[in-house]
């Protein structure tokens, strides 16, 4: 272990998997996001100290949580000695205040806040966006940038909803225990949104070895989510969707790291137990006969996976599907990825015909662009396809997506047309 402790790839890890359960502590302790944060992120740089040397503790989100809740009580007292701390009963108690049904939920040693703080998040104080965003930031330790780049809005405006989200929390005086079940299913649909964004967060990443893992949480949560809501099929279509999408990793990437399309990769590499699963799921969900986005979503992605090449495919199927998201969700990615499905059926021209009103909407989407772009080829407009692409590499949020586009570049180089 002594080997191990002093990989910071190690460290990093232990830090990121601790801190949902370490925040959510914190905030139970000091009634303040601010103070909770700051008194993970103290934490977090003595353990960078502390471990390499010392070797980890028994229990790194314990340790975490202890010599965080002491960083914060110390800087209270140095800022000054009128500051009215929390009681003793409650800095004093490190255990797990979560109800006991949260225990029996995930096994008999769970011990985790994460799913309290995700509905305190989502309270219905704050307008959804703010929900969502303050999730991301607070429970899943997602990075502004990140988070802006997931509602393709920009870094300051992104900081200034999570400010004020926070403001907001903090003057409406929400209380910071685990909601009733009234409460939970008024917040579950921001609840629900949260774990897919932060899925995506994970999945866009592709092979990235510090953000891949938030796939794995979000399924985790999700999961757990499920069992509070054992009835709701929309909880089940959004696992469902999570899996099978889940279920591609192996085949995603190349040996040399480039990310692979869909209708390229080697199906056989497809992890078929996750499919399976999954599609057990979205087929329970469906029998409920109360469709929603996740479910259609789902249905899609099930629609792929029972394709066994590419070339069987039910376009038609997924087409009628994502029409009938548009109905439910109308959002310019929705159509987007509409086009897609519309290209393979009716030629590159009705796609791009599609997505041309959506160019103000989606100009800072490196998706659009790429798909414009592969549109715009595949017509033989090479030079505008150019244009698109370059377009899209400034835009890309991984290394896996600009290679992706360069691929096509080079394309163009060789066989310009």
């Amino acid at each position: 272990m002594n080997e191990v402790i002093h990989d910071p790839a190690w460290i990093h890890g232990a830090l990121t998997a601790a801190r949902p359960q370490a925040v959510a502590a914190l905030l139970r302790y000091f009634r303040d996001m601010d103070i909770a944060e700051e008194a993970y992120q103290e934490a977090c740089l003595r353990a960078l100290k502390s471990w390499p040397q010392n070797g980890p503790p028994r229990d790194p989100t314990a340790w975490l949580i202890l010599v965080g809740r002491n960083a914060a009580l110390d800087g209270a007292r140095k800022r000054s000695r009128d500051v009215e701390l929390p009681s003793h009963d409650i800095i004093s108690n490190l255990e797990d205040a979560e109800a006991p049904l949260i225990d029996r939920l995930d096994g008999s040693h769970y011990r985790d806040d994460v799913l309290r703080l995700l509905f305190i998040c989502c309270h219905p104080e704050l307008p959804a966006t703010q929900q969502i965003a303050l999730a991301l930031r607070i429970v899943s330790g997602l990075t502004v940038a990140q988070i802006a780049r997931a509602f393709l809005v920009s870094d300051a405006a992104m900081e200034q909803r999570i400010t004020r989200a926070k403001a907001r929390i903090a003057k409406a005086d929400v209380p910071f225990e685990a909601p009733g079940p009234v409460e939970r299913s008024e917040r579950l649909a921001a609840v629900a949104a949260m774990i897919y964004l932060l899925f995506n967060e994970g999945y866009s990443a592709g092979n990235d070895p510090d953000r891949a893992p938030l796939c794995d949480e979000a399924i985790r949560l999700a999961r757990l989510l499920l069992r509070l809501f054992q009835t709701e099929p929309e909880i089940m279509g959004l696992i469902a969707l999570m899996l099978l999408q889940q279920s591609r990793l192996p085949a995603r990437f190349d040996e040399t790291g480039e990310a692979v399309l869909l209708d390229d990769q080697d199906r056989t590499r497809w992890n078929a137990k996750l499919i399976s699963e999954g599609l057990a799921l979205i087929d329970k969900a469906m029998r409920h006969n109360r469709p929603g986005p996740y479910q259609v979503q789902a249905a899609i992605a099930a629609t792929h996976a029972r394709a066994a090449t590419a070339a069987d495919t039910q376009w038609a199927g997924i087409d009628a599907l994502y029409a009938a998201l548009e109905r439910m969700q109308p959002s310019p990615v929705v159509t987007l990825n509409r086009a897609v499905a519309t290209a393979k059926l009716h030629g590159p021209e009705a796609g791009l015909a599609m997505i041309a009103p959506l160019e103000k909407a989606l100009s800072g989407y490196f998706h659009y662009f790429g798909a414009r772009g592969a549109f715009l080829l595949q017509l033989g407009r090479s030079a505008e396809a150019r244009a698109d692409f370059d377009r899209a590499i400034a835009l890309a949020g991984t290394p896996a997506q600009a290679a992706h586009i360069r691929r096509h570049l080079d394309r163009l180089m060789h066989d310009p047309r």
